[in-house]
């Protein structure tokens, strides 16, 4: 038996904090399809169950549209069963806004709740869970007695930590799930995969998003596929990557780069060297020192790697590197300038080199570079 272990899909989520109005209608609509992606790619592989632990949806409020795609794909395949468990972003708007919901899509309350997949084998597997997030909700959190002859899989939403902590219904203290006969715990919250040890015999794990949104989520991002044994009594999990794009947090140093080509070509070297796919969005980060008669143009950078990647946004922590030698004996207004600047003993050194730069360039009637 295969089940899918997803969470934190964040559908209807607006992306405008990186993107213009156009790509996160795009981008919207592709976090949409990835769902019907991983349906598709769960009835293809032969999967029994998808297992959602929290925040299918990014608001309380959700599209029409996001309602349709959820529920007509939840309806495509009626022998595939969903278990959806609601986070702390979500409501139960999904639920209330139909009159008949799918018979295969299944749902956790504010009470323990449990379903067995296969009543009749020897080795029944069975998912339970309860709502964390439910204002009706009462902690603390305990878990009802599992029969050790089961499968047991546990799904919830929230932060994990060793000890119990007050006042937070969505903390999970892993103390309080130790010698539980828990074999899985499914956990939604983090957006990034990760797994451990449960006191005796269990794992725990954070699927992570399906698709990264936003700089703080690097790297891969997919789902978690279990396979269980049913004959054997054996079972395993693995991470399945399967966002369509990745974000990715790229260095550049530009220290010996006089132009704007020249930093260009630095640029595409390190993404070359890196393979990143054009499909990325990149969080491109310009550091080192630049001589004061060196020039990168951040608009034109921009321009220009747009155009060969999804998204690109340029951060410049480059700083000038000032030779004051230069402006000893300079008795013009420039060197008067850039000497009371290097006496102000209130500022440090790169504090003056940005000032000298930005000073230099308003004399030189230049475009100010900040």
């Amino acid at each position: 038996m295969k089940i899918i272990h997803c969470a934190d899909l964040h559908l209807d989520s607006q992306l405008t904090t990186h993107l213009a109005p156009k790509k996160a209608r795009e981008r919207r609509a592709e976090l949409l399809s990835n769902f019907g992606r991983l349906v598709d790619y769960a009835w293809n592989n032969k999967v029994a169950a998808i297992m959602i632990a929290g925040d299918l949806f990014d608001t309380p409020i959700i599209s029409v549209t996001a309602r349709n795609l959820v529920l007509d794909n939840i309806k495509k395949y009626p022998s595939l069963q969903f278990y959806y468990l609601t986070g702390n972003h979500e409501n139960d708007s999904l639920t209330t806004t139909v009159s008949k919901l799918p018979s295969n899509l299944h749902l956790f309350t504010a009470d323990w709740r449990s379903y067995c997949l296969n009543p009749i084998s020897n080795w029944p597997v069975v998912i339970s869970g309860v709502d964390l997030n439910n204002p009706a909700f009462q902690p603390p959190l305990t878990v009802p007695n599992l029969a050790a002859t089961n499968f047991n899989l546990v799904v919830l939403h929230g932060q994990i930590s060793a000890y119990h902590q007050t006042n937070q219904s969505e903390n999970i203290a892993l103390e309080d799930l130790q010698n539980s006969q828990i074999d899985y715990l499914a956990l939604g919250h983090l957006h990034q995969f990760q797994s451990g040890d449960l006191s005796p015999k269990g794992k725990y794990c954070y699927a992570g998003c399906l698709e990264g949104r936003g700089f703080d989520e690097l790297g891969q991002h997919g789902f978690v596929e279990l396979t269980i044994d049913e004959k054997l009594h054996q079972w395993n999990f693995h991470f399945v990557p399967f966002a369509q794009r990745e974000l990715f947090e790229i260095k550049v140093e530009i220290t010996d780069c006089k132009t704007t080509s020249a930093v260009l070509e630095k640029i595409k070297e390190t993404l070359k060297q890196a393979k990143i796919a054009t499909s990325s969005l990149l969080k491109i980060i310009l550091f080192g020192q630049v001589s004061l008669d060196s020039e990168h143009d951040l608009t034109q950078l921009q321009t220009d790697l747009n155009s060969d990647y999804y998204l690109v946004k340029l951060v410049d922590q480059s700083t000038a590197q000032v030779d004051y030698t230069m402006f000893a004996g300079d008795i013009s207004l420039k060197g008067e300038f850039v000497r009371l600047v290097q006496q102000d003993q209130e500022l440090d050194e790169t504090q003056r080199a940005a000032i000298v730069k930005c000073g230099l360039q308003a004399l030189n009637g230049e475009d100010l570079q900040i």
